[in-house]
């Protein structure tokens, strides 16, 4: 019987979670749910100096934010340095791995001796064969890996193919140095083989620590889990991704307006494709998740592709599903928490009234929150330089003859203030555009909105009226 897919997201937390930590995370979790598995998450955070708690914290945050769940409690790295010194000792009872007594002056000596002889800088086995009773006294030793010295290490990869690296290349890696702390290629061997891991994907800038960590396994006697390699994510330039192409933390993301949704099936799409599709929802994304869709290629990252894609998602987004979105986002937003304490039930009734029109329009949350500030503004409305510039003398004219016909109306909907509008302006031989337009201007102090029509019922016939009364003569 096939054991249990297990994948797992292992940051180090020296920062936020990053657009390729993101991808990572998501990879993972896509391939566990796809196969019935879990997902665990590591903090790799053995550099003490560099891991914080506020990057574990903002880790967490971008993780929940994206919607990627993870199974248990997360694992410290660190915790578990009692167990990786347990697993070094083993390797050194069987022969497998062996203390170095070299200095840092012998270990530069070596390397600039390699470099001169035009030989790959390696550590050239001085301690592998000397007998113990010749170390120096004093001195505390790095403990070595005994690595195979001919032949080569596969890599089976399920993105990357067959890779081969010759063992004359890897070296005796340090697996403990000679402070008694574990190097991460020991670590992480030792973290994936306890904590039952079956699927490592990561970025391919990882695939000569596939190799040295392949060595790890053998020496003890480990399966070796099956290992993906996803190309990097660029820039738009075919450029290492920076923060001016857009390698920010996802709260960045988060706090432009786009949704968790469309950054998940954005990111799936760098690395990853299901035929010529485009626009995915969640669900379909795990139904065809698979190694088979991925590429080879490095990806390349475009803001435009991302924020096309989120006013799709926001277009066949639910209206209360758009409308929490929104409601989650204010708090992070300059003005948020003014705008959301306006929020009463008759406020939400307003919102969701105007959620349908207003979502056509909007390519992200914060053009959404454009779209329905009219209905917080206050009276008499502060005017946007277009739409004064609509409120002309006649203009002005045209709204004071408007308001008691709308006055007059018994039925308020969109129907019977169409049919009134347009008969009035046919009254005084005028596009509809030549009432519409300052129409909207005193309605919402803006020169673009919602439909017109769509505006007047949100507001509702009181407060339309009064707003129009108040730019009216």
């Amino acid at each position: 019987m096939c054991s249990q897919v297990v994948t797992r997201f292992a940051p180090s937390p020296t920062g936020f979670l990053h657009i390729g930590g993101a991808r990572t995370a998501l990879f993972n979790w896509l391939f566990a749910k796809a196969n019935g598995g879990k997902m665990l998450l590591r903090i790799e955070d053995t550099d003490r100096e560099r891991s914080t708690d506020a990057a574990i914290n903002a880790i967490i945050a971008g993780m929940d934010w994206m919607g990627l769940s993870y199974d248990g409690d997360p694992i410290s790295q660190y915790s578990r340095v009692e167990r990786h010194r347990e697993i070094v000792d083993t390797l050194l009872a069987s022969g497998k791995a062996y203390r170095c007594y070299c200095s840092p002056e012998e270990l530069t000596e070596m390397r600039e001796k390699a470099r001169a002889e035009k030989r790959p800088p390696r550590y050239d086995g001085t301690w592998r064969d000397r007998d113990p009773s010749e170390a120096p006294e004093g001195v505390k030793p790095a403990i070595r890996i005994k690595a195979p010295q001919e032949g080569e290490t596969v890599i089976e990869d399920q993105v990357q193919g067959t890779v081969r690296f010759p063992n004359k290349d890897l070296d005796d890696m340090i697996i403990m140095r000679s402070d008694g702390n574990p190097t991460y290629n020991l670590a992480v061997v030792v973290d994936d083989h306890d904590m039952g891991v079956t699927h490592i994907m990561r970025g391919d800038d990882h695939l000569t620590n596939a190799a040295r960590q392949t060595l790890v396994y053998q020496a003890l006697g480990w399966e070796v889990p099956t290992m993906a390699h996803i190309p990097l994510i660029h820039g738009p330039d075919g450029a290492k991704l920076s923060k001016r192409h857009g390698a920010l933390g996802v709260e960045a993301y988060r706090d432009m307006g786009y949704l968790p949704e469309a950054m998940r099936n954005y990111l799936v799409r760098l690395g990853w494709a299901h035929g010529d599709d485009e626009v995915m929802t969640t669900e379909q994304m795990i139904e065809w998740f698979g190694f088979e869709g991925m590429n080879k290629a490095a990806s390349r990252f475009d803001f435009k592709k991302l924020e096309n894609l989120n006013g799709i998602h926001m277009r066949n987004a639910a209206d209360d599903h758009l409308y929490d979105q929104w409601v989650s986002l204010l708090p992070h937003l300059e003005g948020g928490e003014a705008l959301l304490a306006k929020i009463d039930d008759a406020k939400k009734a307003q919102i969701m009234l105007a959620m349908p029109s207003v979502k056509e329009r909007a390519k992200t949350l914060l053009e959404l929150k454009a779209g329905l500030e009219f209905l917080f503004d206050t009276r008499p409305l502060e005017m946007e330089d277009k739409a004064a510039k609509l409120l002309t003398d006649d203009a002005r004219l045209l709204l004071g003859e408007l308001v008691p016909k709308f006055e007059a109306l018994g039925e308020w909907s969109l129907e019977s203030t169409d049919q009134l509008v347009r008969a009035f302006a046919e009254e005084k031989e005028l596009k509809l555009g030549k009432v519409a337009q300052p129409l909207r201007a005193a309605l919402t102090g803006r020169s673009t909105s919602p439909g017109i029509f769509d505006v007047l019922i949100i507001l509702g016939k009181d407060e339309a009226i009064a707003r129009l009364k108040d730019q009216s003569k």
